[in-house]
Parts: structure tokens; sequence; C-alpha cells
């Protein structure tokens, strides 16, 4: 069963405070929410995907591929309601009109005079570029059609990428709020898509993707 859990924070808790501020702290605390996230792949494996909600109230939205253990979460942390994804996910159909939403952290790996190496697959790859304006909504487009979806409209909107610490190890990820209009073409990529998350950064609140019928 594939959850979805809306936490709306409680502004006054530190626990909360300190993950609104480090991504890296949230990261640490949602993955208590599996139940065994173990294995060289454990986001994966858990199925964790998260974004954080604009609004006058904190609020995150966070999908696990198992129905989140709650009681982990810090005392007084916020309040929560999980939803079953599966009545969504099998209400999908061609040519269906939905509104979407999904940060992600647009790149590309350009071409370089020193290309580095994948860490697994030894290939050679260039340098990560980040992406904003026009080449974010292009890079979106292009995303978009591989997971199954035509959008019709396109806003892009910056979204923070908090860190209270900072060193040369750390990865840093620009990240952009897409929301819009578009018709499904492809409900096997969608639903990969949608239980999967898009693009890279999945660690660090990006590739949520949300659809509500329209």
């Amino acid at each position: 069963m594939t959850s979805l859990t809306r936490i709306t924070l409680n502004p006054h808790n530190a626990a909360a405070r300190a993950d609104l501020a480090d991504v890296d702290s949230l990261h640490k605390t949602l993955m208590r929410l599996a139940p065994d996230h173990n294995g060289p792949t454990p986001r994966a494996t858990a199925g964790l995907l998260f974004r954080t909600e604009p609004g006058p109230d904190p609020t995150l939205l966070v999908q696990t591929a198992h129905s989140p253990d709650l009681t982990t979460l810090p005392t007084n942390y916020g309040t929560t309601k999980t939803i079953d994804l599966t009545p969504l996910l099998n209400s999908l159909t061609p040519r269906r009109t939905v509104h979407y939403r999904i940060t992600a952290a647009p790149t590309v790996a350009r071409s370089a005079d020193n290309p580095t190496r994948h860490p697994v697959t030894g290939k050679r790859r260039g340098k990560i570029t980040h992406l904003t304006g026009d080449d974010a909504i292009t890079w979106w487009q292009t995303r978009a059609a591989a997971a199954g979806l035509k959008p019709v409209t396109i806003s892009g909107l910056p979204r923070p990428f908090p860190r209270t610490r900072i060193t040369r190890s750390s990865p840093h990820f620009t990240l952009t709020q897409f929301d819009g209009i578009a018709h499904i073409t492809d409900t096997t990529l969608l639903t990969h898509a949608l239980t999967h998350g898009i693009g890279r950064a999945k660690s660090y609140g990006a590739g949520l993707l949300s659809l509500v019928p329209a």
C-alpha cells in the first residue's frame, strides 16, 4: 500500500523547527517512519518521497511504500493524516486531465574537458549543471513526457534548499516547484513516476509528484 501522509508541523516544536531549517535533519526524521529501511538503498526501499508545502502553516507531504509508523515522530512534532493512494493509482486512465505539482531538482550533465565517472557504472559523465528559469521548464516538459504526462500549463517557482551546516562534501541542489494541468498519456509510466519519484535529490525533498483529477 502506497501511503501519503500530511504533517502539519508544530511551529513551537524544536525538532520541527530544526527539520525545516535543515533538509538533512528532516530526511533522518522521516526515514524513521519506514518500518524497515535497511539495505544498500534504504530510501528507495522505504519508497520515501517528501516535500515541504508552501503556505502559512509549515506542512510536509510524505509518501511511503507502506503505512508509516507515526509513533517514531518526535513528541508534539505536529498533526498527521494518512491516506491510501491505491484508489488514485487505480483511477489513472489515458487522456484524463489532472492538476499536478512536483518540487524537482532540474539538472543536466553537460560535456566537460575532464568528465567524472559514475561511482557505480564507471561511465564517463559531464559536469552536473543546475537548471533554472526557462531551462528548468524545458527540463520538466521532457521529464513529464517520459513520466506519461503531457503538460498543458506549467508554472515554475524557485524553492529553498535549507541547510544549517554546509561542508565541501555537502551536495546542494536548486529546486523548482512545478504546477499546472496535464493530460495522462501512459498509465504505466505515470504509476512508476508516482511511486518512485522523478529526477535527482529525492533524499532532499525533491521528486514527489502529486496529482488531483481535474
